[in-house]
């Protein structure tokens, strides 16, 4: 019994002890006066709805580079990785055997142009006669014939002419297209084969470029049955990308296509934006992420992300500062993110002030002291602030 009256007393005056440091600690606060907090003034606007989703890059044009005659490389005209233009000459084949093709059907056009003198002279001399009626019908006929055959054979001598020569001018390999030409995939002493399978080298147009993402066909839908015919015009295409380190591309694109037909294995719908890509910074094949424009909200508020934390229940909350600076918890209601706000739609109004510093010096109910947060242009005019207090920790909505 005395060692429970013992355990009893000394369980009193710990109770006690606590109370008292407590209580001294209230005191000490309310003595300090109300705790300051940074707070943010809300106000309703209309933003723009977004969604992220991944994409690639590719070529606005690409050509590869194919012989169209066989022969062996002489030599290589461009310099790997350099920008050429259409016309360009990029190899050299051996034009030997194409050279002399040329000077034979040089030849050929030459004995077809005699023959056909001849022929016109014989005909000539025909129709003469042939006014004197010295000879036959018969005669003038077939003269006739001899010319007109040997005109034909000329005609052919000149297209098997052309013929030689354009493969003769085949021989260099020019290039079809301006942009960025690749690695080089044939040498200098290889054999080459008209229409080969495997290119000599790749020439890839990247200013401007395309990005190709995918988006689900139901969201696509959603979207297109929410806008009027007028709004769907009207609507903002303006696009905006995210690069693989995280950091913004500076330059801004538009939506210009969409694949007209869903991929029945993924239920997806492409979509192409086009870029300017002056500086060459995207590059074919690199990944990306897009930021699409999905719609409109109005009458929504841009809350900071730091001013929103979550209950037990894992709801998201924010402390606000009433008329009187007590702060209040308020439940809001999250459409998405945009940038470092979260566009609220519910639970909040318009001039409300959400608390986004200074959570550990202060509790629901108490009288706090708001400082207003200065906002990004006087930060960026490089105005010197007092470090906010202490933000408690947060939780992403």
């Amino acid at each position: 019994m005395m060692n429970r009256s013992i355990l009893v007393s000394a369980t009193l005056v710990l109770g006690l002890t606590v109370s008292s440091l407590f209580a001294g600690r209230a005191l000490s606060q309310q003595a300090q006066g109300p705790a300051p907090v940074v707070v943010v003034t809300l106000q309703a606007q209309t933003v723009t709805l977004t969604s992220t989703l991944p994409g690639r890059v590719a070529a606005s044009a690409e050509a590869e580079v194919r012989p169209q005659v066989n022969g062996i490389i002489t030599e290589r005209l461009f310099r790997e990785g350099a920008h050429v233009e259409a016309g360009d000459a990029l190899y050299r084949i051996d034009p030997a055997t194409y050279s002399a093709a040329v000077e034979q059907a040089q030849a050929a056009v030459t004995q077809a142009q005699v023959q056909l003198d001849a022929a016109e002279i014989e005909a000539e001399r025909l129709v003469e006669l042939r006014e004197r009626n010295v000879t036959s019908e018969r005669a003038f006929d077939d003269a006739k014939a001899v010319r007109d055959t040997a005109a034909a054979a000329l005609e052919v001598a000149r297209a098997q002419l052309r013929s030689a020569e354009i493969e003769l001018e085949r021989t260099t390999i020019r290039a079809r297209l301006s942009g960025e030409i690749g690695l080089a995939r044939t040498s200098p002493g290889a054999l080459v084969t008209a229409s080969q399978a495997e290119p000599m080298a790749v020439i890839r147009d990247i200013d401007p470029v395309y990005v190709d993402v995918t988006q689900s066909a139901a969201d696509l839908l959603r979207w297109t049955r929410g806008q009027t015919e007028d709004q769907l015009s009207n609507a903002d295409t303006t696009v905006r990308l995210t690069l693989a380190d995280g950091s913004d591309y500076g330059e801004t694109g538009k939506i210009t296509a969409a694949e007209p037909s869903v991929d029945p294995q993924t239920g997806v719908v492409v979509l192409r934006m086009q870029f300017d890509n002056p500086h060459e910074l995207l590059l074919p094949g690199m990944y990306v992420q897009v930021e699409l424009p999905v719609g409109t909200a109005e009458d929504v508020l841009l809350v900071p992300q730091e001013a929103v934390q979550r209950d037990r229940r894992g709801r998201p909350i924010t402390w606000v500062v009433n008329g009187d600076n007590v702060v209040k918890e308020q439940q809001v209601t999250i459409l998405q993110d945009r940038g470092s706000d979260w566009v609220v739609t519910g639970g909040l109004e318009d001039g409300d002030r959400v608390i986004v510093a200074g959570f550990q010096k202060t509790a629901v109910g108490a009288t706090v002291a708001p400082e207003e947060r200065p906002n990004a242009d006087a930060d960026a005019s490089g105005e010197q602030t007092e470090e906010p207090a202490e933000a408690g920790e947060q939780t992403s909505p």
